[in-house]
Formats: structure tokens, C-alpha cells, sequence
């Protein structure tokens, strides 16, 4: 690490260290379109989607940024950026239609297309299994409330580690369970819709109990060098003043929000004062003997999502909510600070205080920052330029505070910045734009913007340049 020296204002880099990763990120419903090609059926997204007043616009993801007809185009501006390695998911109703049975051969042969193209190009294939585009029969058998879908999602690993095993050398189970569980079955903003407390408690365990069927399956069929790992969108969660009602509050928020993964993942147990603060809305007797063993399957790193942090005093949350047990406890406050378009804070503290504290928990975990990223509202100019200074803003400030991080004892391996590419941006449809790739919706039309640019000069510097 070499930082500025004060006494002659001279510019100084922020090194990382060698071999760290510099990767992207997507997500298969975000990015790829052909929504009924090849065998592909609907996931509980398309559903949703078409579903009337659920995303803005009525937006769908059927054809998306194309990337399923572009994979070449894209692999090389990833070329062209210069990273180390791009995290995709792989549509479980592409490979898998019903959830069940074999796989359908065109679906996998998209993925063995888009790894080949990858790893000719000298990048490393990080594989997620789930981002959320569970096959809409599995939903209505039940969904993720119902405990059979955990053995459906083994059943699916072990079919895309025979397919992919030899050549994908990372894989990810799930991504944000949080938002699958909570905001799906919760409060109903994310497919599938549904609006309930219970629901969304037991979608969170047997979310759990998935990600560790799938992770001993993995283990089992995959090379040895193989890494297996899980990606959690944690809540860097702050109390409005240090009064004791409003520390409870963030103490709710941290069970429900963080330690109802934490917990059953990396130690085999649920999180006591969850248990009591949800008590009226379950008993938790879904939960069978040996479902938290089996979560709690050894992982080679955690994935960690963050954007901005929460800020929470004691009250009342609107109704439906995503906080099980916290509704009637907890308010949530504005953050101080510039905003992005999607109206979160810009604060990356936030990011130091989550890998700091799993730092101190986790010890013996590598970390690897799974998304971080911004939406603004970018446009080319009339010379075909994007301009987005406020992302290379933000980016800056989140990579230093993974710099910090790390020379404070942090176990950081890699930064995947979220996203490669402007994409269908869930309820928000084609609305929000995260990629530092424009796409111009109705030409397909790619266009690196300035942070894209920046961001491959950070790559090729293995680090920031400080003024």
C-alpha cells in the first residue's frame, strides 16, 4: 500500500495485491433474452413480469440486452476491459425446464458456448446456479416455502457441475437468498409476488438448506481445486442514535437481515433472538433434524453484494414487509449523502464495516465482493459518448474502501463490479442502467461508457491512483 505524501502532494497508487481478481457480473434473466428458445420455459420471473402493475412499464426480460444471441460481442468487451474473470448465472428453466428430469441439451450448450468463448479469451468463468429465476412449475408444487424445492436445486448442481465441472473452476450456489425469500415472499415486490411473514421464514431456511445440498453435491463432483462458494447481499445496518430502543431495532434488522444466513451457514444454528423475535409467526417446526448441519456444508469463500448501507430507529414498517419479526419495531431513516437513481445512499463505510466485521467473525473465510456498482441516468450524447462521472465516483470510493479493508487485516480476493451491462433491472424494468456498457435497448447497440474505460485502467494498474 503506498498512500499520499502530505508534505509534497505527490500522486500515489493504491496497490491491490498480486492475483487479486478483477472481475464483472450479470444475471441470466437480466441480460439474456430467447425467454421461450430452446427449450427455455418460464421462470417465476417471467410470470411476474406479465403480471400487470408488478414491474414498471410492464417490462419483461424476453429479450433483454440479447446477450444469449451476442455472447461473442459481449466476451470481448470483456476482452477488451481487461478482466480476470466474469460471474454469470445459468437460467435453471434453460437447462432444466421443469425443475426436473434431465436437462435439455441446447440450454447447456449455450453455457459450454459462452465458458469456451471465455476461457479462449483468458477469462475465468464464475458460475452462479441461482439469481432468482426459479422454473415457474417448481413455484406452483410450492416455491422455495416448500421443502422439496432444496432437493430439486441438488439435483440441478449436479447436473450443471457434469456439464461444466471440468472447465468452470468457481461456483456459486445462490445469490442473495435475502431478496429471493424476503422480497419474493415477504412483501411481494420480486417474483413471485407473494405477500407473507411465514412464507418468507421458511423460504429463507430451506433456501439454506439448498445452498448446503448443493455445495456437498459440488464437492462431490467436482475437481478438487474447485472452489464452492455463496453470496450474500449483507445489510451494513446502523441505529439512528444509541438509545436502547433504537440499537434493538438494528439488532432485528442484523438477525433477519444477516444472521438468519450467517448462522445456520457457518455455525449450524439459527440465530436465538430470531427465533423469539419471530415467534408469532412461527414456531420454526419446518425446520427438520439435520437441515442446519446440512447447510452449514464447508465453503471456499463468501460472495459479498453491497450497494449502500441502512440506517434504522424504533417504529413501524409500511405494510407488507420484508422484515419477518421486525415489522412492528423497526422504521428505516434516510441516510445522509449524494444518492443514486435508484434513491440509495452513496456510502462506502458501509463496505468497510461489513468486511471488517466478517473480518472479526469469519477469520478463516476469503471474501470476494460479488456486486458493488450504481445506477445513474446515462445517455449518449450526441457524439455517441456516455459520460458518467458519478459512477467512477462511487466506484472509486467503494474500491478504496475494499484498499482499507484489505491493509486492515480483511481476507479480500476479488472485486466483481455490478454491472457489465445496462440490463432489465428487475421491478424496475429497463428503467435503471447499472452497467458501465451502455445498451441501447432498441438497436442492441453496446457502448463503453467512461467508467468502463476507468475501470479497465484500474485493472491494467492492479490498483487507484490517488491525486
Amino acid at each position: 500500500m503506498t498512500a499520499l505524501d502530505a508534505r509534497t502532494g505527490t500522486t500515489t497508487d493504491l496497490r491491490f495485491p498480486e492475483g487479486f481478481r478483477w472481475g464483472t457480473a450479470t444475471a441470466a434473466y437480466q441480460i439474456e433474452g430467447a425467454a421461450g428458445e430452446d427449450g427455455r420455459t418460464p421462470s417465476i420471473w417471467d410470470t411476474f413480469s406479465r403480471t400487470p402493475g408488478k414491474v414498471r412499464n410492464g417490462d419483461t426480460g424476453d429479450i433483454a440486452a440479447d446477450h444469449y444471441h451476442r455472447v461473442d460481442e459481449d466476451v470481448a468487451l470483456m476482452r477488451r476491459l481487461g478482466v480476470t474473470d466474469y460471474r454469470f448465472s445459468i437460467a435453471w428453466p434453460r437447462v432444466q425446464p421443469t425443475g426436473r428430469g434431465p436437462a435439455v441439451r441446447k440450454g447447456l450448450d449455450f453455457y459450454r458456448r459462452l465458458v469456451d468463448r471465455l476461457l479462449d479469451a483468458g477469462i475465468r468463468p464464475v458460475a452462479t446456479l441461482y439469481h432468482w429465476d426459479l422454473p415457474q412449475e417448481l413455484e406452483d408444487a410450492g416455491g422455495w416455502p416448500h421443502r422439496e424445492t432444496s432437493y430439486r436445486f441438488a439435483d440441478y448442481a449436479a447436473i450443471m457441475a457434469d456439464a461444466l465441472g471440468d472447465r468452470v473452476a468457481t461456483w456459486t450456489t445462490l445469490n442473495e437468498p435475502w431478496c429471493a425469500a424476503f422480497l419474493g415472499y415477504g412483501n411481494g415486490v420480486h417474483a413471485p409476488g407473494r405477500t407473507s411473514a411465514l412464507a418468507s421464514l421458511r423460504a429463507a431456511h430451506h433456501l439454506n438448506l439448498a445452498h448446503g445440498l448443493a455445495a456437498r453435491t459440488l464437492r462431490g463432483a467436482l475437481p478438487g481445486a474447485a472452489e464452492v462458494s455463496l453470496t450474500l447481499n449483507l445489510h451494513a445496518v446502523r441505529a439512528i442514535s444509541q438509545a436502547p430502543e433504537d440499537l434493538d431495532a438494528a439488532r432485528r434488522i442484523d438477525a433477519v437481515g444477516n444472521r438468519v444466513f450467517l448462522d445456520p451457514v457457518f455455525h449450524g444454528r439459527l440465530p436465538e433472538d430470531l427465533i423469539r423475535d419471530t415467534a408469532s409467526v412461527t414456531d420454526w417446526s419446518f425446520v427438520q433434524d439435520g437441515d442446519l448441519a446440512a447447510a452449514a456444508a464447508p465453503i471456499d469463500s463468501l460472495g459479498i453484494n453491497y450497494y449502500s448501507p441502512s440506517v434504522v430507529g424504533a417504529g413501524t414498517s409500511e405494510a407488507p414487509s420484508p422484515w419477518a419479526g421486525a415489522e412492528r419495531h423497526v422504521r428505516f431513516e434516510p441516510a445522509p449523502g449524494p444518492r443514486t437513481a435508484m434513491d440509495w445512499p452513496v456510502d462506502a463505510d458501509g463496505l468497510y464495516e461489513l468486511l471488517t466485521r466478517l473480518r472479526d467473525e469469519l477469520p478463516n473465510v476469503p471474501l470476494v465482493i460479488t456486486e458493488n456498482g450504481a445506477a445513474y441516468d446515462d445517455y449518449a450524447d450526441p457524439s455517441g459518448n456516455v459520460k458518467d462521472p458519478e459512477r467512477v465516483a462511487y466506484l472509486h470510493a467503494h474500491l478504496a474502501a475494499v484498499h482499507r479493508a484489505l491493509a486492515d487485516g480483511a481476507d479480500v480476493r476479488g472485486y466483481f463490479l455490478w454491472s457489465l451491462l445496462d440490463n432489465f433491472e428487475w421491478a424496475y424494468g429497463y428503467s435503471k442502467r447499472f452497467g458501465i456498457v451502455h445498451v441501447d435497448f432498441a438497436t442492441q447497440r453496446r457502448t463503453l461508457k467512461d467508467s468502463a474505460r476507468w475501470y479497465a485502467e484500474v485493472i491494467a494498474r492492479g490498483g487507484l491512483e490517488e491525486a
